[in-house]
């Protein structure tokens, strides 16, 4: 099934269209441009740099996909965007490829959905599953994991890392890591606890969920330091996969702090 491109669009002569490719009206594919089987450009879309959209992916009107970033220190490098499988990327929407200082490409998963004016910066790499609510501000070199759920209106701070499974309140400003299986709330956010309603939504063992909530009430706790009570938390649950994957996080060198709750320990 060959590619439809209506009549006012605008397509480059080396874009790659493959079978099933739908290109509505007024939209602009340019040259260095990829788009795989069943991808749908619905109008007023434009799609430029060098960019690969992944089969199956709709692109509302208006959306500004792959164009240079805004960074000044982005001096026309063949830097890459690549968007995954069966993405939804709403109205308006803008989504940046990388730069020769952070990688050179913006990554974005699988079955993501970025509701509309949400944008995505230069040089982050984004998991699957990952659901952006309106106006959703992800700033450069950011790393969000898997399954990850945003408010509206919540703005991520540079180089900042959100780990799978957490959950950041509407109107949140996060400007530091937030743990896997975290959920995150305010202006300038905390860590409020766990996302215990994701967990059991995606089927997590209640066995599981309860450990990691002991480990959570370890990891917090006042007593020590946080390296300490990370060290010992993995020791004492170190069969237990939820609560190495927030070992793991932690330990991870970053360039940001990592988010702890505001008052001590949250008990969960």
């Amino acid at each position: 099934m060959s590619a439809s491109v209506h009549p006012t669009a605008i397509v480059a002569a080396g874009a790659r269209l493959g079978d099933g490719v739908k290109i509505g009206p007024y939209c602009i594919v340019g040259d260095n441009v990829v788009l795989h089987g069943n991808v749908e450009l619905i109008s007023h879309v434009t799609v430029d740099g060098h960019t690969e959209i992944g089969a199956g992916t709709q692109i509302y009107p208006f959306a500004s996909i792959g164009h240079k970033p805004q960074d000044l220190k982005y001096h026309g490098e063949a830097s890459r965007l690549e968007i995954g499988e069966r993405c939804t990327i709403r109205e308006s929407v803008t989504i940046n490829p990388g730069t020769e200082n952070g990688g050179m490409l913006t990554r974005i998963g699988n079955d993501c959905l970025i509701m509309a004016s949400a944008h995505v910066a230069h040089d982050a790499v984004i998991g699957n599953n990952v659901i952006m609510a309106n106006y959703v501000g992800i700033a450069g070199h950011c790393q969000i994991g898997d399954n990850v759920i945003f408010g509206g209106t919540c703005v991520i701070h540079q180089f900042t890392r959100i780990g799978a499974h957490a959950f950041i309140g509407a109107q949140s400003m996060v400007d530091g890591d937030v743990i896997p299986y975290g959920m995150a709330v305010g202006n300038r956010a905390t860590l409020t606890g766990l996302n215990l309603v994701g967990l059991k939504r995606r089927g997590f063992d209640r066995e599981a969920i309860h450990q990691l909530r002991a480990a959570y009430r370890q990891i917090f706790a006042s007593e020590g330091t946080l390296r300490e009570r990370v060290e010992d938390a993995a020791e004492l649950f170190k069969q237990v996969p939820l609560v190495q994957d927030v070992v793991t996080f932690i330990s991870s060198a970053s360039d940001r702090p990592i988010m702890l709750p505001r008052n001590g320990n949250h008990a969960e």
